[in-house]
């Protein structure tokens, strides 16, 4: 640490972004989606990204589930939060998938906390998942069935993700103990 209160130090990235996984294998949990053959490990061999949602509680692994596709794939990663972004944000990542799209990459856009946008805000993304555009990629902790659109929904594979297990605890934890000090946190 510097002497000078002004020195521009970038700050230590939080624990759970310094220890986030970087492979499909390092993520806790979700055996019933990731074991080899199950759902979601078949999506990632599949050689192509396609929209779907993910249900489940905080802390289970569904943004980092997001971006390691994104990774997967070699495709521009748009995240969002329903919480802040509004039709016009939408609008924008648009935008950016198709520049993208104009150089040959694809693009994956990520919408945290999806059963927040209204109705509009979601209709707003269909016909971008329609044409293909975009890969879209929802994680909502509330009822999909009741919260996102049918017409949204019928467009994406829903993927439950269930709350973390004693021994998937145990396992981030010790990988916080032995990351801590790599990371700088």
């Amino acid at each position: 640490m510097s002497d000078d209160l002004f020195a521009e130090e970038p700050p230590a990235a939080p624990l759970a972004e310094a220890l986030r996984p970087a492979t499909l294998d390092e993520v806790a949990g979700q055996r019933h989606l990731l074991a080899p053959g199950a759902p979601l490990r078949l999506a990632f061999e599949s050689g192509a990204p396609y929209s779907m949602i993910f249900w489940g509680p905080p802390g289970v692994g569904k943004t980092t589930l997001a971006r390691l596709m994104a990774g997967a794939f070699d495709c521009e990663f748009i995240a969002l939060s329903a919480v802040f972004a509004g039709v016009k944000d939408v609008r924008e990542a648009m935008r950016a998938a198709e520049q993208a799209r104009a150089v040959g990459r694809r693009t994956i856009v990520f919408i945290d906390e999806i059963h927040r946008f209204n109705k509009a805000q979601q209709d707003a993304l269909l016909p971008y998942v329609e044409s293909g555009l975009i890969t879209f990629i929802g994680a909502t902790t509330e009822n999909p069935s009741f919260e996102i659109n049918s017409a949204l929904l019928s467009r994406a594979q829903l993927y439950v993700l269930r709350p973390l297990a004693e021994e998937d605890l145990r396992q981030l934890a010790a990988r916080a103990g032995k990351g801590a000090g790599r990371a700088g946190v």
